[in-house]
């Protein structure tokens, strides 16, 4: 478990230095909950809800409810390894504060391979995100790793590692264009056959062409149950 220790070592060093070294920093929790349905070998669907909450705003420590994101994707596997998909998800701001909702239509591409234990995966995604006043076109490209941290083969209750680096483009008419950049790494437990818990932080670096980036991060919790 040396792997797991450093990992966390890590989490909490990037944490102290960033909240310590920022003014404009913002962090958020955000627990997830995950159902995978296959109705067939070749598609399923994915259903999740989540909620978020700043702990940290305004270098005021205090959590407070920000939204709630319920998500749909459809699942196509069109190869062993390659899989296409169509999602659309409501996040709901109008309850918590003076924000709009919006609507997201996702389109998703994914490859991955695993050439001995660790599998990398690459995920493609295009997004519309609508709002009351503005539609605004995201693409989206991140490079994801994930292997067990005991052995070669992740067996029940064993933990196991899972990272990625993700790069956003956001465009909207009469908007200047967006640049952002995610980094994140979650230690996650196979409790269960078909039950997975993850825990982790993500590190978020928003307009980072504008003069002052912005910084965001996450604590994240999941639970995944794929029947």
């Amino acid at each position: 478990m040396s792997f797991t220790r450093a990992i966390g070592f890590c989490t909490w060093l990037m944490l102290s230095i960033t909240l310590n070294a920022q003014e404009n920093v913002t962090g958020f929790w955000q627990p997830q909950a995950a159902l995978n349905y296959d109705v067939s070998p070749t598609y399923g669907h994915n259903f999740s809800i989540a909620y978020r909450s700043f702990f940290l705003r305004d270098e005021d420590f205090n959590f407070r409810s920000r939204q709630l994101d319920l998500v749909h994707f459809s699942k196509l596997v069109i190869k062993e390894n390659q899989s296409v998909a169509l999602g659309i998800q409501y996040r709901f701001r109008d309850i918590f504060e003076d924000a709009s909702n919006e609507l997201r239509l996702t389109q998703q591409f994914n490859f991955t391979y695993r050439p001995i234990t660790i599998r990398y995966g690459h995920r493609f995604r295009s997004e519309q995100r609508i709002t009351t006043n503005l539609t605004t076109h995201r693409f989206r490209y991140r490079f994801a790793i994930d292997f067990p941290l005991k052995g070669q083969k992740l067996n029940l209750g064993e933990p196991y590692f899972a990272g990625s680096a993700e790069q956003l483009l956001s465009v909207a008419k009469g908007e200047s264009s967006q640049y952002d950049f995610r980094l994140s790494g979650q230690i996650g437990w196979q409790l269960e056959k078909g039950f997975k818990f993850q825990m982790g932080v993500e590190y978020r670096f928003e307009e980072y062409t504008a003069p002052e980036i912005q910084h965001v991060i996450f604590l994240l919790t999941s639970v995944q149950l794929s029947i």
